[in-house]
């Protein structure tokens, strides 16, 4: 009972902010756990469309190419495998689901900015209660601008999904999903309400500093080098391989501009006196985990479609270091 009163405590006594980096460093902690299971079992808790076990036949046969096959084999006859696999078999839904982030993303943007402008008791609570920490402050304008870039890329991503992206029939487990639903109520929940002053307190909105417009600057190249990437994916012919462009470079470019989004965006939030927001970059430290993982297994996956020769000398997701 103890344990269970301290965990309480501990729990109760949190800002909204601290809950935003407790919440992404569990969840970057968890995708790291995942990721050092056999690589068999890991495909199919981490995988999912084309790459997915459950939509490619072969995968799931065992059938593999000379030299390729990482013992598949015998981890395919082991009880923990079997476990995943009925896990994993459970609850499949359509990949096509994808679009509940984004409307989540514009719905919660949307909302905080309704808050905001009439002082809503929600944002009043919350505001108040990251005040009450005593810790640095962002200005006004940079809240501002965060939750525009916010729902800048939450806009974006729904025009891609339903204009840009092709349709799929291929299916994803459903924990993808939820931990996506929770992930971007997250994000934007700690981007509208960061460390934010309320009510009268508020100051004038000014010009935003050298740093903050050289962060604005760098996301907005990344978000269109992003949508740069999808324009080209979508435009290319199923499951065959990226090569044009970054995709020449890199494996996962797309992946990369997903990160220095968030890069600036921390870079962007940064209190005053402070280098960055460190709510924003436990955001981007889980974002990079969790996409380092799935770009390990796209460039695994391209070599084994595609042969290892058309993927080597190509960095997963960062130059020169992964």
């Amino acid at each position: 009972m103890a344990a269970v009163a301290y965990v309480r405590d501990f729990v109760t006594n949190l800002s909204p902010a601290e809950i935003c980096q407790l919440f992404y460093t569990l969840s970057a902690a968890t995708v790291l756990a995942v990721a050092a299971v056999p690589d068999a079992a890991q495909r199919l808790l981490t995988q999912y469309g084309a790459r997915s076990s459950h939509d490619t036949p072969a995968s799931a046969a065992g059938e593999t190419r000379e030299g390729t096959n990482r013992g598949l084999d015998d981890i395919n006859r082991g009880a923990f495998f079997h476990l995943v696999s009925g896990l994993t078999s459970i609850g499949m839904i359509p990949h096509s689901w994808f679009i509940h982030f984004y409307i989540l993303s514009i719905s919660c943007t949307v909302y905080w900015a309704v808050q905001f402008v009439y002082h809503g008791t929600v944002f009043e609570f919350i505001a108040r209660k990251q005040l009450s920490k005593s810790t640095p402050s962002m200005a006004l304008e940079q809240v501002v601008l965060v939750w525009f870039c916010m729902g800048l890329q939450g806009a974006r991503r729904l025009y891609e999904h339903l204009v840009v992206l092709q349709s799929s029939s291929s299916r994803m487990w459903i924990v993808h999903w939820l931990l996506g639903m929770l992930s971007t109520y997250a994000r934007v929940y700690q981007s509208g309400l960061k460390e934010l002053c309320s009510g009268s307190d508020c100051p004038d909105i000014g010009l935003p500093r050298p740093k903050v417009m050289i962060a604005s600057f760098v996301f907005f190249v990344a978000w269109l080098m992003q949508y740069r990437c999808h324009r080209y994916l979508a435009g290319l012919k199923k499951y065959s391989l990226p090569d044009n462009g970054l995709f020449s470079y890199l494996v996962c470019p797309h992946y990369t501009c997903e990160c220095l989004l968030y890069l600036s965006l921390a870079v962007m939030a940064a209190p005053q006196g402070q280098l960055y927001n460190r709510t924003v970059i436990c955001a981007m430290l889980f974002v990079m985990i969790n996409l380092g993982v799935t770009a390990h297994g796209t460039k695994s996956w391209y070599g084994e479609k595609f042969g290892s020769d058309r993927v080597q000398g190509k960095w997963r997701m960062i130059p020169i270091i992964f």
